[in-house]
């Protein structure tokens, strides 16, 4: 699920993205006639866009482990940009309208950069250890939980795993869809050591 709804929240981020960007354009072009035009033709898919953007980013919100300062100033910008593109559009001010983009803009921008960021470990000493559980602990609890059903971010639920041992070792290494690799972070004793708790997760 969280799959889709991320596929879809990128799509109308896009979409969002090229209709206020196109509506910018054409009010500081002095467009005023295709404006009206483009406004009165685009109502009701940018409504429906708008609120997939919003509904979409309000669950993924749900489904952080935890919320930075870049996540902060992302809602900030996002929830601002709304009323001042409202505002702007609505009396033709480009100032408020061109503000209005670039906070958009903006907060993608500051997605793409959160997206890219390196987890970090619970504790900077256990970068040595090659206790399993502390591992696991440091690295994965945040989207699998404790138990491994947290099921955050779109993390799949270990304890339902069927995964053989090599095939664990090729998760932990490499990652799979939104789940990022820890072959730069984790020796291969170490990877071995969480494979070998993670089994103890299961039913």
């Amino acid at each position: 699920m969280y799959q889709s709804i991320y596929t879809t929240h990128k799509i109308v981020v896009l979409l969002f993205l090229l209709i206020y960007l196109i509506k910018t354009i054409l009010l500081l072009a002095n467009k005023t006639e295709q404006l009206a035009r483009f406004s009165r033709l685009f109502k009701v898919p940018e409504m429906i866009v708008s609120f997939l953007f919003l509904a979409s980013g309000i669950y993924m919100l749900t489904q952080q482990p935890e919320i930075n300062k870049l996540m902060i100033f992302k809602l900030i910008a996002v929830f601002a940009s709304i009323p001042i593109a409202i505002i702007g559009f609505k009396r033709s001010n480009k100032a408020l309208a061109s503000l209005a983009m670039l906070l958009i803009i903006g907060a993608y921008g500051l997605a793409e950069v959160n997206k890219k960021q390196k987890p970090k470990s619970n504790d900077t000493t256990v970068v040595s250890s090659i206790d399993g559980k502390e591992l696991y602990s440091a690295y994965c609890t945040k989207c699998h939980g404790e138990d491994g059903k947290a099921g955050l971010m779109g993390a799949t639920d270990i304890s339902l795993s069927q995964l053989d041992d090599a095939g664990i070792i090729e998760m932990i290494t490499n990652g799979k869809n939104n789940m990022q690799g820890f072959g730069s972070h984790l020796n291969p004793e170490q990877i071995a050591a969480v494979s070998e708790y993670v089994k103890t997760l299961r039913k």
